[in-house]
């Protein structure tokens, strides 16, 4: 154990240590290589975001469907088919830039500036998503009157 007068760093290593070289450095826990790929760390990240995002493209769609089916007389119809789809668009528009920043190599720095700048789009994307859908929400998409009454 380390004296108190010593300090730790984040990486378990003493500040006055030397740095391990990496055929020195064992495996860490959970693990199965030692170290951190980005890309495949990356990748997996950008898979769970289109998961997330094809989940939310499915909720939009039944919403869009209710919505017409509801008809024009709802008082919201035209904002909320403006929103739904809006958002659907978004969404695609997300989706794709997704597919581009899997498709960069993470450990090229020559493409640093444009994954990050590809990351920032989507990441404001995102956000302008979840707001729309906040309004959407908002608004209220009901079952048609006619569906209520014949599940009853």
């Amino acid at each position: 154990m380390a004296a108190e007068t010593d300090v730790m760093e984040l990486n378990g290593r003493l500040r006055d240590e030397p740095e391990l070289a990496d055929y020195e450095n064992p495996p860490h826990r959970g693990r199965r290589y030692g170290r951190l790929n980005m890309n495949h760390y990356a990748n997996k990240k950008s898979a769970a975001e289109s998961m997330l995002d094809i989940a939310l493209l499915m909720a939009n769609a039944t919403q869009l469907k209710a919505v017409i089916e509801q008809g024009p007389s709802f008082s919201f119809y035209i904002p909320l088919i403006v929103l739904i789809s809006l958002s659907l668009v978004l969404q695609i528009i997300v989706g794709i830039l997704l597919i581009f920043i899997v498709k960069y190599d993470l450990n090229n720095p020559a493409k640093h500036a444009t994954l990050n700048n590809l990351n920032n789009v989507a990441t404001g994307l995102v956000f302008l998503i979840v707001v729309v859908n906040i309004f959407i929400t908002a608004f209220g998409v009901q079952k048609p009157a006619s569906a209520i009454s014949s599940e009853q």
